[in-house]
């Protein structure tokens, strides 16, 4: 039962995340100019897939040296320098 939990918590979390941001936007635009719809889904998926397994695997690792709340607190802050970078045309 906690595999599906967990399942299904990730799948909404990132589902929800990722819906109108960059990546799924540059999908549109590749769609769009007249390439192979298939070629664009599988690359685009397998991007996805790769860039997720490195988020697990380096998530796994920091959480044997680093308790979780710390990891956290570093994602915020991570998502706080990216985010003025962004305004600040940096990023």
């Amino acid at each position: 039962m906690l595999f599906w939990q967990t399942f299904l918590s990730t799948f909404s979390l990132i589902f929800l995340a990722e819906l109108g941001d960059k990546t799924q936007l540059s999908v549109l635009l590749l769609s769009a100019q007249d390439r192979p719809i298939w070629a664009v889904f599988l690359g685009s998926a397998a991007a996805l897939i790769m860039t997720s397994l490195l988020g697990v695997l380096i998530g796994g690792a920091l959480a044997r040296f680093l308790p979780p709340a710390y990891i956290q607190k570093g994602a915020g802050v991570a998502f706080v320098v990216i985010g003025f970078l962004l305004l600040w045309g940096k990023f």
